[in-house]
């Protein structure tokens, strides 16, 4: 997963004195059917009334998620989304959010899914352990 610009702006302000910053105890992994966009912009959400989406929450600990090495670190535990209960459309991004509500621009990283996924009614999407991976990466 590529880091925002927003995302990366805070890191820098960071290690570089400007700004604290504080830990985002949970994250969120939400699904889009448009392209999200290096500002944290592009995402649509599957709708959440009357379909079971809703974002992913992980709690932000090393249980949940590994320590980095080359500059990315994964998930420890698998992410399973509620089984829809309607079409929820072709997913062809994932993204972690510091926020619960759909809808809201608050993505920290996103990645394009290699196969888009149609999700149809009673369809259980799942991120294996290892399938999330942010990074921030070397020029």
């Amino acid at each position: 997963m590529a880091i925002v610009t927003t995302a990366a702006n805070k890191v820098l302000d960071l290690l570089f004195g400007q700004t604290a910053l504080s830990n985002l105890s949970t994250m969120y992994l939400g699904l889009s059917t448009t392209t999200c966009q290096n500002d944290g912009t592009g995402a649509t959400e599957p709708s959440t009334v009357g379909t079971a989406y809703a974002r992913v929450a992980i709690t932000n600990n090393k249980t949940n998620w590994g320590n980095a090495t080359s500059a990315a670190l994964s998930n420890l535990v698998a992410a399973t989304f509620a089984e829809s209960t309607a079409s929820w459309g072709t997913i062809t991004y994932v993204f972690l959010a510091a926020g619960a509500t759909a809808g809201v621009a608050d993505i920290w990283y996103f990645e394009a899914l290699s196969t888009p996924k149609t999700v149809q009614s009673a369809t259980t999407v799942q991120f294996a352990v290892g399938a999330i991976t942010a990074s921030m990466t070397n020029a």
